[in-house]
């Protein structure tokens, strides 16, 4: 069998997969960092200039201490394992992200540990860890090669100007973006070090001189392991190093070390806990069981001490949202802390985008990238944060580690209760000593890796483990069987001398022998320092975690039951995937407590909750995915100790009770461990070779290394041969016959959904991939657009969307809303990618406001607007009011108007929303981008907005919003002040268009009314100011009745929104006078919104409720001619839909009702329904040529009842039928009362109001119909005087007293009791 075969062949059951040491090649000598060449040439890219040309030459302005060398992988064992093959690239950069470093013996030297992680293109993940220490350079070439380095640069600096240049001037200018994340190609000094050592410039006057300083250069040694065993594998090489580093040889050679970790200590088992032996002392490791929380070996309370509760809390929410996260920090470790802490607290979510802890200077092109990414960058020591200009920032959460500071994106949803969940978080850090606000609390981790005892302790210490350790699989568990192994056996024999000479008592051997069980008791049951510290840290973290998983398991205690699962089988939900709806997020949101709305709208839009459903939805035919698993337990359990609670529901906060559970289950592990691995040993080792040399680390003999035991290793055996069972009884669905490669590539389509980019890869970082990255982000970028826009369209759509087959009519406002802000944050993220120079925190404010500057230059010096420019809509409807000039900078000078808006990011998205309210995005971007001179000066070749076929394709996606109306600007900023035009529009061919009374007007809306306004005599048009009024609803208009001229017949009112355009139309064809029609002064107009006339309108949608009037008014003077009267049939109908409307809007979240006046006065609302009964049968002859109408009705019956012997008769009725009588006058005399005089149609329609308003209506109907006037009104077919017509009405309109129905003001204005 092949070393590759025989050490992959149990590679998944083991503790560590690789072994790997770091260093300089003493046989290539020092060749310069290739990463720094790559990010000299990626500046200069940036700034413009010709790569080739800066890339050209080395660097002697910088001292070659301070300077980074290629490192190399000297070393790794074993070769190769099958499931994670070796990426040599991408572990030296990671190993050492700074390239070699070099000392002398002047500079601190203290070793330093740091994890990283290599995160696949599958998802896959694979961890390392890293001890990085420094060795004496022994090669005299070498030597001289940075004698010769030091010499360079020491004529350079005596050639150069007489001033210091700064230390940041090595690479570009201070104002270069990038220059200020190139972090990585600076050695960041430790604090020790930093003020004896670094000078304020490179000419620091103690250089390298090889005859009086010691040469000292960086190496690492690296485990790489499946699982994140952080603290075991930070103790193994530790204890590694000390080993090297120590006055005494260790007692085995490394050797044996490191062959036992890598191919004799097997993973704990699910739930169990395991010990391994590191040079001087064990190990100690557990693994949670198959219900708990997933392993997170990394100490969540440091990263609540460098941040903060609160400040976590806000980084945790915007990585649910999947912002772009940049972590900040001189110490690599802090970055790795900070990201797998954050990561880990995401159960039963997971990170779906870019994922880079530690982002090697090869990758800072990568925080270019318009997509979802964490990423950590190491600072420069003393960076100021405000110099540094980060390539995006509109949607960014920055995150000061060292500063212990935290920025925000903006429009930035809360998590829900927040409050509660800080202090349950607060407590449980209390608990353990540690401050909730962070900072220094606590003593902090020292930089260096320092043993926890002294040499000696430490090898006693191991000795007595080894000796007394009764669960190994190494010693017997009676006295005279370990007496016998170590009389007969030469390898414990010859340990026994090691330990003799290495000054370890054999008394613990002789008290073993001897059968003294309780020291061998002391040794297992007795925990170290640094033990209790780690279990400490353990408890801390689940209890941490638990927290952070209850709130989830609270507020998705019922996600179940709104998964969508419609496919027969996993091929073709598979095959169907991207045009399913797989959860029902409209009911969702529906059932959540309104304080939990902002944040869930926005998190069940990401790609982490689209995982989670899909992984529900797949497990189905497939076994439940681990995360999945463990949280649907979690909500099961719920249950059954609420038993089905409606507290499961409710925004009352509940703390999580499984704090002490969780805790102990860990330490019980910890307490009494489970299994115990083979013992380090003696390997068939070549003699002389691996000879020990204190402070350097030995070559090892690469033959014991390159592969493991054969198969009879009990412990990998035993693993594998369980996993092996566990396939074994893994359930088989018979009806998927999907071949698995097929599968595979389908699954993995499926969880790549809406991901743009997936993981970097570290080991190619060419120019060319780097230009093909870049190309991927804008195929990505465009596919998104796609998504999005489709998503809105069908979303707004609503039934119409549902009869093309595209899913379901169910979107809110509040997820219009969510859509919108996602629409708006792919604009930044495209005008983001590839900027030349980073301007402000909006790239495409940034980007208006050059073309803003541009134009008003031209129109300066033209004297007269750009035609190209400014644009004229075609007059609305061909109706008085002037058209509105439409451009880009008119509606830029809108938003720059709004003092509200503070911020650039702000501005942009409020321009956004005008646009697309305007139905004028794709329009507008398509002129901005126009100006290709502009574009080119902004953006480099390679940015999204330079590739013109996929822009074309962009703004047609964005065209196709025109399909629908959005009032997505009016709606959001309803504080503001906005200016409105109104034009009365009278019926000029009869010759009254000019009156003269003194006219008003008062426009009322979804969110207020104007208040009265006085129109100037016979100018019909004004302009005024007022708070935004949202949609509009009504107008009352009317006029004094004063001159010779009172009367006017007034066709229509025309109201526009000056700053969004929105046009609405109030008809009228009504009489405003007395003596005239009805005798109204007054009158409550309807509003429609007015679909533009322009030919680039991608669609229509049906406009609003009209005023009936005019057509009302038709149908009573012409009710003698047959042809225009409503049949019984009709009327019935249209009663019923109007109470069923009215229904429907009671049955809507409230924020999505819109107007309820246009439902209850509107054409076919339930006054024009009503009146058409009323007017059936209705005798239609004219008394003094005067026309009658229902008020004259309902003035009669009341006048009627009010009759002495009418009231009698009503007296010996029962009592309810009298209090109706009752009621109904009072109504009517009120109305007769008000001081308005709205006339007689307006009364009625009061009337109709009022009585649905206080469920008068069903008892004022059978009442009207018994009144004997309507003998002398009505016909005898009429619809009021069938008595089961009326029943029916009547049972009708009581299905409305369910409802609680508030009229507005412009209606009841005027009316008491």
């Amino acid at each position: 069998m092949s070393a590759t075969t025989s050490g992959s062949g149990s590679a998944p059951c083991r503790f560590a997969h690789y072994f790997i040491i770091c260093g300089i090649d003493n046989e290539t000598g020092l060749e310069p960092d290739a990463l720094a060449a790559l990010y000299q040439w990626l500046e200069a890219d940036r700034q413009g200039k010709d790569p080739a040309a800066v890339a050209a030459g080395e660097n002697f302005d910088q001292s070659p201490l301070k300077r980074t060398f290629k490192s190399k992988v000297l070393a790794h064992y074993p070769e190769n394992i099958e499931c994670n093959p070796f990426d040599q690239d991408a572990v030296n950069m990671l190993c050492m992200p700074k390239g070699l470093s070099f000392r002398t013996q002047r500079d601190s030297r203290a070793p330093q540990y740091h994890s990283f992680i290599i995160t696949r293109e599958d998802g896959s993940r694979t961890y390392g860890f890293v001890h990085t220490f420094y060795e004496e350079v022994t090669s005299p070439q070498i030597c001289s090669a940075m004698q010769a380095l030091h010499q360079m640069h020491q004529a350079e600096h005596n050639t150069s100007a007489h001033n210091c240049p700064s230390s940041s001037s090595s690479s570009s200018s201070s104002s270069s973006s990038m220059d200020s994340l190139a972090s990585s190609l600076e050695d960041v000094e430790s604090p020790s070090s930093s003020h004896g050592n670094r000078r304020s410039c490179g000419c620091s006057r103690e250089g390298y001189d090889s005859l009086r300083d010691t040469l000292y250069v960086s190496k690492a040694a690296c485990l790489i392991t499946p699982m994140p065993f952080m603290h075991a594998c930070k103790r193994f090489l530790s204890q590694l190093h000390h080993a090297v580093t120590s006055n005494q040889p260790p007692p085995l050679p490394l050797e044996s070390y490191i062959y036992n970790i890598l191919f004799e200590v097997p993973l704990p088992p699910p739930g169990r806990s395991l010990k391994f032996h590191g040079v001087y002392e064990p190990i100690l490791c557990q693994r949670p069981g198959v219900g708990e929380l997933p392993l997170a070996d990394f100490p969540l309370g440091e990263a609540f001490r460098l941040l903060g509760v609160e400040n976590l809390v806000q980084l945790f929410t915007c990585v649910l949202l999947e912002m772009q996260i940049l972590l900040y920090s001189q110490d690599y470790q802090r970055l790795m802390v900070v990201a797998e802490g954050i990561t880990t607290l995401l159960f039963p979510f997971q990170w779906q985008h870019v994922y880079v802890p530690i982002l090697p200077a090869s990758l800072l092109h990568f925080l270019d990238a318009p997509v979802p990414y964490l990423m950590g960058l190491q600072s420069k020591e003393g960076t100021d944060r405000s110099k540094l200009e980060l390539p995006q920032e509109a949607n960014l959460c920055f995150v000061d580690i060292d500063n212990h500071c935290i920025e925000l994106p903006e429009d930035f949803p809360q998590f829900p209760n927040k409050t509660e969940f800080i202090q349950e978080l607060s407590e449980v850090l209390l608990s353990f000593g540690l401050s909730p606000d962070g900072g220094n609390t606590s003593p902090a981790p020292p930089a260096t890796t320092q043993t926890s005892t002294l040499e000696t302790e430490l090898k006693s210490t191991s000795l007595s483990e080894l000796d007394d350790d009764r669960r190994n699989g190494n010693l017997g568990g009676e006295a005279l069987d370990v007496l016998e192994l170590l009389q007969g056996n030469p390898t414990l024999e010859r340990l026994q001398a090691l330990a003799k000479r290495t000054g370890v008592k054999v008394a613990r051997l002789e008290a073993l022998v001897a059968g003294q069980k309780a020291i061998g008791e002391e040794g297992v049951g007795g925990r170290s320092p640094a033990e209790e510290e780690e279990l400490r840290n353990a408890k801390l973290n689940v209890q941490l975690r638990e927290v952070f998983a209850a709130r989830f398991a609270t507020m998705f205690a019922d996600y179940e039951s709104f998964v969508i699962q419609n496919s027969p089988d996993l091929e073709s939900w598979l095959t169907n995937r991207e045009q399913m709806h797989n959860f029902d997020k409209a009911s969702f949101l529906s059932d959540q407590p309104e304080p939990y709305l902002p944040f869930l709208s926005h998190f069940i839009e990401t790609q982490m909750f689209a995982t989670f459903i899909d992984n529900k939805i797949i497990s189905q035919w497939e076994e439940k995915e681990t995360l999945l698993r463990v949280f649907d337990g979690r909500i099961e359990k719920a249950r059954l100790y609420n038993v089905r609670a409606p507290s499961l529901r409710s925004s009352i906060y509940q703390k999580c009770t499984f704090l002490k559970e969780s805790a102990q289950a860990i330490e019980q592990r910890l307490k009494k461990i489970d299994h115990t691995a083979i013992h380090p040993h003696l390997l068939n080792m070549k003699i002389g070779q691996g000879k020990y040399q204190q402070g350097f680390f030995p070559k090892l003999q690469a033959d014991v290394l390159a592969s493991g035991p054969t198969s009879n290793n009990r412990w990998s055996s035993r693993t594998c041969s369980t996993q092996r069972r566990v396939d074994r009884h893994r359930p088989q669905n018979e009806h998927f016959v999907l071949d698995n490669d097929l599968k595979e590539k389908y699954m993995q389509e499926a969880r790549n959904l809406g991901k743009n980019l997936r993981q970097p890869k570290l080991s190619d970082l060419s120019p060319a991939v780097i230009a093909q990255t870049n190309w991927k982000f804008v195929e990505g970028l465009l596919k998104e657009c796609k998504m999005k826009t489709k998503r809105m369209l069908v979303e707004k759509m609503g039934r119409e969307a549902v009869e093309l087959g595209h899913g379901e009519a169910n979107i809110t406002g509040l997820e219009e809303n969510t859509l919108i802000a996602s629409l708006c944050d792919l604009l930044e993220r495209i005008w983001s990618h590839g900027l030349q120079v980073k301007q402000g925190k909006s790239a495409l404010w940034s980007h208006l406001l050059h073309y803003q500057a541009r134009e008003e230059k031209n129109e300066l010096q033209t004297e007269s607007p750009v035609p190209n420019v400014q644009e004229k809509r075609k007059p609305e409807s061909s109706i008085g009011l002037p058209a509105l000039r439409v451009s880009v900078i008119q509606d830029m000078r809108h938003i720059q108007s709004m003092g509200e808006i503070k911020t650039d990011v702000g501005r942009a998205r409020a321009w956004i929303r005008l646009s697309l309210e305007k139905k004028l995005l794709s329009q507008h971007l398509k002129q901005l981008l126009s100006n290709q001179t502009l574009t080119k000066k902004l953006y480099k070749r390679y940015a999204f907005l330079r590739c013109e076929e996929e822009k074309e394709q962009f703004l047609f996606h964005l065209l196709s919003l025109n399909a629908v109306d959005y009032f997505c600007f009016t709606c959001v900023f309803t504080t503001i002040m906005i200016p409105y035009r109104a034009v009365i529009i009278p019926i000029k061919k009869l010759s009254n268009a000019m009156t003269t009374s003194n006219p008003w007007l008062c426009v009322s809306g979804e969110l207020g009314d104007s208040g009265v306004r006085q129109i100037t005599k016979n100018v019909l048009e004004m302009t005024f100011d007022c708070q935004n009024l949202g949609k509009l609803t009504t107008v009352q208009l009317g006029h004094d009745n004063s001159g010779l001229l009172a009367k006017w017949l007034v066709d229509c009112v025309m109201v526009r929104n000056e700053i969004s355009g929105h046009t609405y139309k109030f008809p009228c064809g009504r009489w405003l006078g007395k003596g005239v029609d009805d005798g109204s002064l007054e009158r409550v107009l309807i509003g429609e919104l007015v679909v533009p006339c322009n030919d680039d309108d991608g669609g229509r949608t049906p406009p609003l409720q009209r005023s009936p009037s005019q057509i009302r008014r038709i149908s009573i003077t012409s009710l003698t001619a047959r042809g225009n009267k409503p049949t019984t049939v009709q009327i019935q109908e249209s009663i019923g839909e109007a109470v069923n409307n009215i229904i429907k809007h009671f049955h809507k979240p409230e924020k999505e009702r819109g107007s309820l006046t246009v439902l209850m006065c509107g054409e076919g609302g339930l006054v024009w329904a009503l009146e058409q009964f009323f007017y059936h049968g209705f005798r239609t002859a004219r008394l003094f040529q005067k026309n009658v109408f229902l008020w004259d009705f309902y003035e009669r019956a009341v006048a009627f009842m009010v009759n002495a012997d009418y009231i009698g008769d009503i007296q010996e009725t029962p009592e309810p039928l009298s209090l109706t009588c009752e009621s109904l006058c009072r109504y009517v005399n009120a109305i007769n009362n008000m001081p308005r005089s709205i006339g007689k149609d307006g009364k009625f329609q009061l009337l109709v109001c009022l009585g649905a308003r206080d469920r008068l209506l069903p008892q004022w109907l059978p009442l009207l119909a018994e009144c004997p006037v309507i003998t002398r009104m009505y016909e005898e077919n009429a619809l009021l005087r069938e008595k089961l017509t009326v029943s029916s009405l009547v049972a009708v309109l009581q299905t409305l007293h369910d409802f609680h129905i508030t009229l507005e003001t412009s209606l009841t204005k005027g009316f008491e009791l």
